[in-house]
C-alpha cells in the first residue's frame, strides 16, 4: 500500500513520531503497537497481509516502508467505519522514487514497489536523505 506521510519532512521525522506515539501508549497503559487509522478498509486484505508493506510518500517521494502486520476494521464513536493498519514500528528506507500527491491510500503492486535502500544501494544508502532527495529531483538518481 502507498500512503502520504502528511506532516513529515524526513524519514527521521516519521521515526521520531513513532517513538513518541509508542511512549504515549505505554504511559497510558495501552498496548504499544504502531498503527495508522484510515477510513477505507482494504478489500485485498489477505493479499496485502501476505508480506506486504505500507510505503510512505514523504515530500513527494516514496521514501520508506513499514511491514503490515494486521488490518483491524472498527466503527468509531460517530458510527463511521474505519480501520487500523497495524505496522511494524521499524521504518525501512527505500530507493527514492517521485510520487504525485493523492488522497487516501493506493494499492502498490509488488513489482512496482521500490527496493530497500540497504539492498545493494552501496554508497547511496550512506548518503544523507536530503542529498538523495536533491539528486533525485535533479534527475541524477
Amino acid at each position: 500500500m502507498l500512503k502520504l506521510c502528511v506532516g513529515a519532512e524526513s524519514i527521521r521525522d516519521l521515526e521520531e513520531w513513532i517513538e513518541l506515539r509508542l511512549k504515549q501508549l505505554k504511559k497510558a497503559g495501552q498496548k504499544a503497537e504502531q498503527f495508522h487509522t484510515t477510513r477505507m478498509v482494504p478489500k485485498r486484505m489477505d493479499e496485502i497481509l501476505d508480506g506486504g508493506s505500507l510505503y510512505w510518500v514523504i515530500k513527494g517521494q516514496v521514501a520508506a516502508r513499514q511491514r503490515l502486520l494486521d488490518i483491524q476494521p472498527f466503527t468509531d464513536l460517530q458510527g463511521i467505519g474505519r480501520c487500523h493498519l497495524i505496522v511494524e514500528p521499524k521504518v525501512v528506507p527505500v530507493l527514492p522514487r517521485p510520487c504525485r500527491p493523492f488522497q487516501g491510500w493506493r494499492y502498490l503492486k509488488p513489482e512496482d514497489a521500490p527496493g530497500d535502500l540497504a539492498d545493494g544501494a552501496g554508497a547511496l544508502a550512506e548518503m544523507p536523505e536530503e542529498l538523495r532527495r536533491e539528486l533525485r529531483e535533479l534527475g541524477l538518481l
